[in-house]
């Protein structure tokens, strides 16, 4: 609940790595093919201001990369079925608008963003809204707020990896400079895998990449309850 204009938000701090998200809800109509579902759009901004590897302009590959990322993690966790975001089948749907943008980088950018983003949604409160059957228009009702229903809880951890031999969680920008590569593993409240994401560098063993996910899941149980102990502290009185 850190943007007062957005509705819902959070911010996180990992180390010095600070991410600030907010969701933007809007009303829309739902496209053809997917008449009973709204939509759920990620952006992950990397601002010159975070670090001296970025450069103002549009968004440079990692920021691509990273919105894509949490893009696959919204898709493959179904984090909250599109179902929900529904209101009227075929005539009217939520748009969630969910931007992530970073204020300081030094490292495990992907991990922020994703605790960020899962956060953000479980703090959001949207209006009631019918359809007047007479007229055919939406009525809001900003008195009686509804939260989300967040359906599975997915938490990413990543791993800086130095020759296949040593793995370090949660590395640094210095870390990550100096591994010969990285891994992010998602998992959610079953311990399930929801996504691995691996951009090249160093191969990975199976026995190592199991080691990757069984350290995921404890973290997992960690993080969400850090995040519930958070939510429910600021729980409208």
């Amino acid at each position: 609940g850190s943007i007062t204009t957005a509705d819902g938000s959070a911010l996180v701090k990992l180390g010095n790595t600070t991410v600030i998200c907010g969701v933007k809800a809007e009303l829309a109509a739902p496209s053809v093919d997917s008449a009973n579902k709204g939509y759920i759009v990620p952006n992950v901004e990397l601002p010159s201001l975070c670090s001296t590897r970025f450069r103002s302009g549009p968004p440079g590959e990692e920021a691509q990369a990273a919105s894509q990322f949490i893009a696959d993690v919204i898709e493959n966790s179904r984090i909250i079925a599109k179902e929900d975001l529904c209101i009227a089948n075929g005539k009217l749907a939520w748009v969630l608008y969910c931007d992530i943008i970073c204020l300081d980088c030094d490292g495990n950018v992907l991990d922020a963003s994703a605790f960020a983003l899962l956060a953000a949604l479980k703090n959001v409160q949207l209006p009631s809204v019918t359809i007047n059957e007479e007229t055919g228009l939406s009525e809001v009702n900003f008195k009686q707020k509804n939260p989300l229903i967040i359906r599975n809880h997915p938490v990413a951890t990543s791993f800086a990896i130095f020759d296949d031999t040593l793995l370090i969680v949660d590395p640094t920008a210095e870390e990550e400079d100096l591994a010969t590569g990285t891994v992010t593993v998602v998992t959610d409240d079953e311990g399930r895998l929801c996504s691995v994401h691996k951009p090249g560098g160093s191969p990975l063993t199976g026995a190592k990449l199991q080691d990757c996910i069984t350290r995921a899941v404890t973290r997992h149980k960690e993080v969400k309850k850090l995040i519930d102990k958070v939510i429910k502290s600021i729980k409208p009185k």
